[in-house]
Formats: C-alpha cells, structure tokens, sequence
C-alpha cells in the first residue's frame, strides 16, 4: 500500500511526545507535512514528529469535511507555507506531550518562529519542535477575549535571524524554558557554550542543558 491509498481515508497516527494515537481523515501531505481532519478541525503535522500512520478500523462519517482554511494561498502543501499562513491567525500548537498552547504566530524566522500567548506571552519556538498546529475557526478568539483585551504585543527583546543567536541575546536574562513544566528549567540564562546552555536555577545552582533539546523559551 502507498501513502496516497490512505488519502481521503481514516488513518491513525502516532506521533513524538504524544502516548494517545490521533485519529482523523488524511486530506493532503507534503514533503514535509501531512493534513489531517478529526471532524472538528484540520491538524497540521510535520512529518519528523511522525512515528507510525495506519488506516484506522472504525468508520466515522467524514462526509461533511470543510474547505482546508489554507487551501487558496498554496498550490503544494509544505510546513513553512502552512506557517506563514496561519500568520496572525488564532490557533492551538503542541511542543510538549502533555500542553498545548493557544494564540497566535507573530513572526517567522530562519529556524524558528515567536507565537503570542494570553498566558505565556512571546515564547520562541524552533521550527522542528511543534507537534502539530490546529488552526481555529475566524470568529474564535482566545479565551472569548475581546480585542482590546488581547492586544498583539511585539516581543521584547529583538528577533535575530536564528534560534542560536536569539537565544544568544538572553543571556544574563531570567527566562523560561519548555514552558516552566520543570522547575530546573527557570533562572538566569548565564553561558551558551557550544550545544550546552547553562542556566542558574532558583537555588542558583547551574543546570546544564543540550541546546537541541530546548523547546521553547519565553521571558516570564
């Protein structure tokens, strides 16, 4: 069987980070993504955090589904496309298995992209973290916040092209990494060193983290 075989079918997928299996209609894949609906709403995937995809035994009925909310800005699905895409856009994105994160992207950078939060506000992300991102419907706002009280904030600290450098412009700044799940996380950034990053924690004791493994960074 070849991947396209699967298309317009019910398909279960596994993918990194994530114990439960996703369950939806496969309605398109790229190079480097593939589109998913779960009868709700579309699931954007990038295809490295694709572990397993099988076509799924039970028989939901998918008769309904919508037009992609992308379709008419790209001829040939790809990751980066469907980001900027989704530009401005309200919207959930996993980074970790167990939280998603709900708001908007705001910039887009060579390896890396800043989504605005309600509750973590500007958090830097590397493209080869996000799990998958779901856009919402237009009329959906985070939280049923009106505008005025969800204003677009610019970040606060200026972007720089890579995620290397950009980290490289928070040291000496109190950060947060992979959203503060683990406390040895949080503290002063003091060195980047090579692939090791080095951070001071609340008993100012230094942890000592692999620049691959870091998720997502946010100033509290």
């Amino acid at each position: 069987m070849k991947i396209i075989e699967l298309l317009n079918r019910e398909v279960e997928i596994e993918i990194s980070g994530k114990t439960k299996a996703i369950r939806g209609k496969l309605v398109d894949w790229g190079q480097d993504i593939v589109v998913m609906h779960n009868g709700h709403r579309f699931l954007y995937v990038p295809l490295r955090h694709l572990q397993q995809m099988r076509a799924s035994e039970s028989r939901l009925d998918y008769s309904d589904t919508p037009e992609q909310p992308f379709e008419q800005f790209y001829e040939s699905v790809s990751y980066r496309k469907i980001l900027m895409s989704a530009k401005g856009m309200f919207a959930e994105i996993n980074i970790t298995g167990n939280q998603s994160v709900h708001g908007y992207i705001t910039s887009i950078m060579n390896d890396f992209f800043v989504f605005y939060s309600p509750v973590h506000h500007s958090i830097v992300i590397p493209l080869h973290q996000l799990k998958y991102l779901i856009p919402y419907d237009s009329q959906v706002t985070p939280y049923t916040l009106a505008p005025e009280q969800f204003p677009l904030k610019p970040s606060p600290v200026t972007l720089a092209r890579t995620f290397d450098q950009q980290l490289r412009k928070l040291i000496g700044k109190f950060v947060i990494l992979d959203l503060g799940e683990n406390p040895n996380k949080i503290g002063i950034l003091k060195q980047i060193d090579g692939q090791i990053v080095e951070l001071a924690s609340a008993d100012g004791k230094s942890v000592f983290l692999h620049f691959d493994h870091i998720k997502t960074v946010h100033l509290p």
